[in-house]
């Protein structure tokens, strides 16, 4: 790969949350793949807070080679803002994502390198043959990866695979918060990201239990309709908060006419019901208008930070340094 000696050309970041016994296996992995690829790379991993020795073990790795850096949560805050974490601190080109429990194969790597000098900015696996439960994980994945090609409309036939690879001033302006790091595709489609999908191994799981099931699945729905807002509204934020007003301003017309005929026509009884109902559905009508106008400022003139790193992180461990603090609060 190009570039001068002193670049980083490649980073592998990698969540860990218990995987004490995956640690030293999956460094050695990712060692052997990435050494043969370039010496220009840095492997990054964040422990989510575990309460085994996962970071006691990735420390000692880190201090006895030069390319590992380890960040530490003091609690567990889940995949996403791991990933975002260790995005933040890469200083690779290319940056590649991974499970940290054995499943994915770093030996899939350079086949992502080699689709992204095809011009592409993001590349997503394909776990073609999943090992995993068929239950309660294969056909949920199925359905929502199926909901998810509908409503974004980018179809993607595995969004939950971790193993990925982006560019790194593609990934790096994406915000990424709450489970949204099965959407990164779809809303780096708004930005016109160039998108590929390609065939990767998958492994049984060796060592301990997986940290997911049934009970995520209402948190993607909820992240779905939070994309599926942003991708609509993205480009024309006050169109749409004007046309999600229309209704409460019919109510508030209707509410409007009976109350005055109410004044107007003697044998009509006068309440205070529609009153209220117009005063009520009155407010959420300006209100959906100012909030549509807010959208278009922040539209045209900046953006919002979602997701800062420096509340999260509170160690880093790099190649011949001692740890030390990074954040506050985590």
């Amino acid at each position: 790969m190009s570039g001068s000696a002193g670049e980083c050309a490649l980073s592998v970041i990698v969540p860990l949350y218990n995987e004490e016994a995956c640690v030293r296996p999956l460094h050695e992995a990712l060692v052997r793949v990435m050494d043969r690829l370039t010496d220009r790379y840095e492997l990054i991993f964040v422990d989510d807070g575990s309460t085994d020795r996962t970071f006691e073990y990735a420390a000692e790795l880190a201090r006895q080679g030069r390319h590992l850096k380890v960040v530490k949560f003091r609690r567990n805050y889940g995949q996403t803002p791991a990933m975002a974490a260790g995005i933040d601190l890469a200083r690779g080109d290319i940056l590649i994502t991974m499970d940290g429990d054995l499943q994915n194969d770093p030996a899939d790597i350079p086949a992502f390198i080699d689709k992204m000098q095809e011009g592409y900015d993001i590349v997503v696996g394909w776990r073609h043959k999943r090992q995993d439960k068929l239950i309660t994980r294969k056909i949920p994945s199925r359905i929502a990866n199926w909901l998810i090609g509908k409503v974004t409309g980018v179809p993607i036939k595995d969004n939950g695979c971790s193993l990925k690879a982006y560019r790194a001033r593609v990934i790096k302006e994406v915000p990424l918060y709450s489970e949204m790091h099965r959407f990164i595709p779809a809303m780096a489609s708004v930005a016109g990201a160039r998108i590929a999908e390609i065939k990767v191994n998958h492994h049984p799981r060796r060592f301990g239990v997986s940290k997911y099931g049934l009970s995520r699945i209402y948190k993607v729905l909820l992240d779905l309709l939070a994309i599926k807002t942003l991708i609509s509204f993205s480009s024309r934020p006050f169109l749409w908060f004007v046309l999600l007003s229309v209704p409460a301003a019919v109510v508030s017309l209707v509410a409007l006419f009976f109350s005055l005929r109410a004044f107007i026509a003697p044998e009509v009884e006068a309440t205070v019901v529609m009153p209220g109902v117009f005063i009520l559905f009155s407010a959420l009508t300006t209100f959906l208008i100012f909030c549509g106008a807010l959208g278009e400022l922040i539209y045209k003139t900046g953006d919002i930070d979602l997701f800062h790193l420096s509340s999260l992180t509170v160690e880093v461990h790099r190649p011949g340094e001692q740890a030390h603090g990074s954040g506050s609060g985590a």
